[in-house]
């Protein structure tokens, strides 16, 4: 089932749900769509309903010029819940999703039923960020140059050999400028350090050893501030972990979320 949700502001915000049982909300990275989510979905459909949705300024939702947060992220996938009839979730979020799935936590705790954060940050000065030179590699003039980065960061060089694609997590190509620059500064001004004491939510952190992208330092990092939040690292695995660790890192969120 396809639809579209209406975000506060009026903005229509475009969703997808595929198989039965409990509902679980997949959030994806930054300037990417539901499609993010396509090669593991199908992993949780023995027990739940997953519901993706296509952030602001991408996919099938608006375009908006209006500035692009977090906390606004996450509004809008409390209007698409709502739309839905959902009183209740599993969130799993990942990459600057995760950083949206933190404030739906803090901000609609009788939302979350368990929360998984995965390749994230809780942003802020304190936490670990990607440095100068990764920056400088994301932002290269040549655009095949940026996406063989890109995609090395993502995966692990034995991994793409033996998977060489397609990939679904490079971006939405049909992003216009000004929401890949929305994007960008959402996840770079996301800082929810001071206000996730508040989760309230059982939650578990997956990371990569090897993300450069967002560097696995943050997972313990997040478990500290999160109460009695747990973490577990995959060794070798790069920013798509959920991908390249597949089936381990869906079994690991699969018996999370059905306890």
């Amino acid at each position: 089932m396809n639809g579209h949700a209406h975000a506060t502001d009026g903005t229509p915000i475009a969703y997808q749900v595929r198989g039965d049982g409990c509902p679980l909300l997949l959030l994806a990275g930054q300037a990417n769509n539901h499609t993010w989510w396509d090669p593991i979905r199908a992993d949780f459909h023995g027990t739940h309903a997953t519901i993706t949705m296509d952030w602001r300024g991408t996919g099938d939702s608006g375009r908006p010029r209006s500035a692009y947060s977090t906390p606004g992220f996450a509004d809008d996938a409390i209007a698409v819940l709502d739309a839905l009839g959902v009183e209740s979730a599993d969130v799993y979020g990942t990459s600057m999703g995760g950083r949206v799935a933190q404030w739906i936590a803090i901000n609609h705790p009788g939302r979350v039923r368990r929360l998984v954060l995965g390749c994230t940050s809780p942003g802020g000065p304190r936490a670990h960020e990607r440095t100068k030179a990764v920056r400088r590699t994301l932002a290269l003039p040549d655009a095949a140059a940026r996406r063989e980065a890109l995609e090395d960061m993502m995966y692990s060089p034995r991994w793409r050999a033996a998977h060489p694609g397609p990939r679904t997590t490079m971006g939405d190509p049909t992003m216009p400028p000004h929401a890949s620059r929305g994007h960008l500064a959402a996840s770079d001004g996301h800082d929810a350090r001071d206000a996730l004491h508040r989760v309230a939510a059982p939650t578990l952190i997956l990371h990569g050893s090897d993300d450069v992208m967002t560097p696995a330092a943050n997972a313990p990092l997040l478990a500290e501030l999160i109460p009695d939040a747990r973490f577990h690292v995959f060794p070798g695995a790069r920013h798509a972990y959920f991908e390249e660790c597949r089936p381990h890192a869906s079994d690991l969120v699969a018996d999370f979320i059905t306890i």
